[in-house]
C-alpha cells in the first residue's frame, strides 16, 4: 500500500495529468507548502523583534547609521511579509473549502506551474492581466 501521507514533489506534482488537477495528493502538496510559507514569515517576523531588541547602542556615528539603515530595511522587508500573511491564510481556507487552484473570475483552473510560483495567487494569467488593465484604466 502506497504511503499517502508522503509530500509530493515538484517534479511529480507536474507530472500529473491534467484530470488530477487539484487531487487530495496536490492539495495536500499545496496546503503544506502554504504551511511552511506561513511559519516562516512568523519566524522571520520573531527574529527580527529579538534582533531590533537585542541590538546594542554604537557610539560610532557612522556605525550607527549603518545599523539604523538596515534596520529600515529589514523592517521594510517584514512589512512586505506582513502583508502575505493574510493572503497565505486566504489561501488555505481556499483549500479547506474546495476553491483553492481555480480563479476567481473565471472558476477555471489557476494551473499549477502559476500556483507553484505564486501559492497565494487566486486569478489565472488572463485575469490577473485583466485585473491590472482594469486597475491601470481607474488609476489605482
Amino acid at each position: 500500500m502506497p504511503n499517502t501521507t508522503k509530500t509530493l514533489s515538484e517534479a511529480a506534482l507536474l507530472a500529473m495529468p491534467a484530470a488530477s488537477y487539484m487531487n487530495a495528493a496536490q492539495l495536500r502538496f499545496f496546503r503544506d507548502l502554504l504551511n511552511k510559507q506561513r511559519q516562516d514569515l512568523l519566524d522571520n517576523a520573531s527574529m527580527t523583534i529579538d534582533h531590533l531588541r537585542d541590538g546594542e547602542a554604537e557610539a560610532d556615528p557612522n556605525d550607527r547609521a549603518t545599523i539604523e539603515e538596515e534596520n529600515s530595511l529589514e523592517l521594510r522587508i517584514r512589512d512586505r511579509e506582513r502583508k502575505m500573511l493574510p493572503r497565505v491564510d486566504a489561501a488555505l481556507k481556499r483549500i479547506d473549502g474546495g476553491r483553492y487552484g481555480y480563479c476567481e473570475d473565471t472558476g477555471e483552473p489557476i494551473g499549477l506551474r502559476r500556483l507553484l510560483a505564486r501559492p497565494t495567487t487566486v486569478y489565472s494569467i488572463e485575469a490577473q492581466e485583466r485585473h491590472e488593465s482594469r486597475q491601470r484604466i481607474q488609476g489605482k
